[in-house]
């Protein structure tokens, strides 16, 4: 990833580009002759700092999809409550849709702020072993919106990544935006060093959400993040009385079943459409404890289960370096 520093100008080409200090749009920027000296392709120092950091946290699991609107931050929430209801395990939850910060409605804790301390930034505790930190703890008012560019979006993931205490965590896990854009970019540098298990792809079945979803598997590949497996979000509707099977959203092509199979991905599970799922989330309570005998709830149970299968499988001993750091 290129890096922008904060104060450059609109079409920065990033100081580990090519042509930094050198096109049209570096006119007249302070970092000018440094960019083209060539000195500020230097790995960021940030990048270190997170990877000690993070060295007490033992996985660390992203959540993406490229199509907005599928489901993504209820499944986190829900991983993170579902996780956390081993006591014996210490969780943590990442919000880093910086425009669009749901998880702290969604996880009971809207309102509350963040304190900090000699050790960093204390996140915000829904559990004991069970802590969250977002964008939205620091607006006065959840209708504030975020009008930033990227460098500041980037700046803001790096003070979560390297400033907050998150102590020793068996999971944190990320919350990311829709797309393959700054977020993902700065994720994925920041961590590269720290070792992610891997990335968690939540769709929709028809073929409008799998297009996106295609691209975010490229992404994924493109920059060398491992892919834990693929979720089949809202997959039919079961009626809670006649118990008959709806499809609100028809998998004309197969679905992620049959994307799943073209590109060799393991299909972590379907999670059928629950009305009572979204009234949890609005009222910032666990669906999973609720209704724990729903297909949804079962279908949850699966998927965490096998995600928690593969952290288990996963080893220190992988090559970090492969990961994309520029």
């Amino acid at each position: 990833m290129a890096d922008v520093p904060t104060n450059a100008p609109q079409h920065c080409p990033g100081t580990s580009s090519d042509q930094a200090g050198k096109t049209s749009a570096c006119q007249g920027c302070p970092n000018q002759n440094v960019c083209a000296s060539g000195a500020a392709k230097a790995p960021d120092p940030a990048i270190e700092e997170i990877k000690v950091k993070l060295a007490t946290v033992k996985h660390k699991i992203l959540v993406l999809s490229g199509k907005g609107g599928v489901g993504k931050s209820t499944f986190s929430a829900h991983l993170a409550h579902a996780l956390a209801s081993d006591e014996t395990k210490e969780v943590a939850l990442l919000d880093v849709d910086i425009c669009g910060p749901s998880i702290p409605r969604m996880m009971g804790v809207e309102g509350e702020q963040v304190h900090q301390s000699g050790s960093g930034w204390s996140p915000v505790y829904v559990e004991d072993n069970l802590a969250v930190m977002s964008i939205g703890f620091l607006l006065s008012s959840p209708d504030d919106a975020v009008i930033w560019r990227g460098p500041k979006k980037n700046g803001m993931i790096k003070q979560f990544l390297r400033d907050v205490d998150w102590g020793d965590l068996d999971f944190l896990i990320v919350d990311t935006p829709p797309g393959t854009s700054d977020e993902h970019l700065s994720i994925v540098q920041y961590l590269g060093a720290a070792r992610i298990d891997g990335a968690v792809i939540i769709t929709t079945p028809q073929e409008v959400s799998l297009q996106d979803v295609r691209k975010e598997i490229g992404f994924c590949q493109k920059v060398k993040l491992p892919i834990i497996g693929v979720v089949e979000n809202m997959s039919g509707f079961v009626c809670p009385k006649c118990k008959n099977t709806s499809q609100i959203f028809p998998p004309t092509t197969g679905g992620a079943e049959r994307m799943c199979e073209e590109l060799k991905l393991p299909l972590l599970g379907k999670v059928p459409l629950d009305p009572r799922i979204g009234r949890s989330c609005d009222e910032g309570k666990s669906f999973l404890g609720q209704v724990p005998d729903s297909p949804a709830a079962i279908a949850y149970g699966n998927i965490v289960q096998k995600i928690k299968d593969y952290c288990a499988s996963q080893t220190t001993s992988g090559d970090d370096s492969e990961m994309m750091s520029d």
